[in-house]
């Protein structure tokens, strides 16, 4: 039997997505599966994994009830089905509203657990301290300010 050889394709980071900043557009789009993931891949830059999965694929009323748990597994699966795109996912409520260091220990974890480059957090007036804090400790985050 002959090995199969793949072909080594590098994966898109914070400071790629920076660089392009007032120059080539970035397209990104929501995963929570590997098949949606490897689908989307090669046309994303980025990939999100956000907490709506909750309401999505596990019948929630809302994304209240969403976990950091769900949202480890639903990382893993993206990051198994994509190569290329560099993956964000939702930091669910509660996991980043208290104290700075519990927000890191929980980004920390979701990046540890799945692979992916980023972490997304619903910004606003009462979170920038927060993000602060993690982008400090080499945490890259994006932000959400709502419609």
């Amino acid at each position: 039997m002959s090995a199969q050889r793949q072909e080594t394709v590098r994966r898109l980071a914070a400071p790629d997505i920076a660089e392009r900043k007032g120059k080539t557009p970035v397209v990104c789009l929501t995963a929570y599966t590997a098949p949606m993931a490897e689908l989307l891949d090669e046309a994303c830059d980025l990939l999100l994994v956000g907490d709506s999965v909750g309401m999505v694929v596990h019948g929630l009323p809302n994304t209240v009830g969403v976990t950091l748990e769900m949202m480890i597994l639903h990382g893993q699966a993206v990051m198994r089905g994509s190569r290329r795109a560099m993956v964000v996912i939702d930091m669910p409520f509660g996991s980043y509203e208290g104290s700075a260091q519990e927000a890191y220990a929980n980004a920390a974890r979701l990046m540890k657990e799945t692979g992916a480059q980023a972490v997304k957090v619903e910004s606003g007036p009462t979170v920038a301290d927060t993000i602060d804090y993690l982008v400090k400790r080499g945490v890259p985050v994006m932000g959400h300010v709502g419609l």
